[in-house]
């Protein structure tokens, strides 16, 4: 499916035609879905920090960590790292028309807190912040010890 050449005789113009109920493209990008709330899940490890933007049902909407901005080593788990990833994600909620978002935090890292502030620069509600790390009840049997 491309687009139609009409060429007159007469005039020696050509008119390049869309077929019927294609538009052409525009260099405006429009966003496809309008969503007003989503989640914000934030993981931040000691080596990086992972940021993904869904929607309520769990639908990945965008996703971006320190080290997918080019940050690099030790680098990668600093909190400057993590308000960057937490700015980006802000960006394109903004563009979204994302309103409102619920925030789950996973891990002990030092990103945590850079991330959603960096994150609410962009005048997007948080209406709750959920910690979802994983903490041990009890952990492994520890090792008997040792004879000699």
């Amino acid at each position: 499916m491309g687009k139609i050449k009409i060429t007159n005789k007469e005039d020696d113009k050509v008119e390049i035609v869309a077929p019927t109920g294609i538009a052409p493209k525009s260099g405006v990008k429009v966003p496809k879905k309008k969503i007003v709330a989503g989640t914000l899940h934030v993981e931040a490890t000691f080596n990086n920090t992972k940021v993904v933007l869904s929607d309520k049902e769990g639908n990945t909407l965008f996703w971006t960590s320190a080290g997918s901005l080019g940050f690099k080593g030790a680098k990668k788990g600093t909190p400057f790292a993590a308000s960057k990833a937490g700015s980006v994600i802000g960006e394109k909620a903004k563009a979204l028309g994302i309103k409102e978002v619920d925030v789950k935090v996973k891990g002990v890292g030092s990103g945590r807190e850079p991330t959603i502030r960096a994150f609410m620069a962009y005048d997007i509600e948080i209406s709750g912040v959920k910690d979802l790390t994983p903490v041990p009840h009890n952990g492994p049997k520890p090792k008997k010890p040792r004879r000699v």
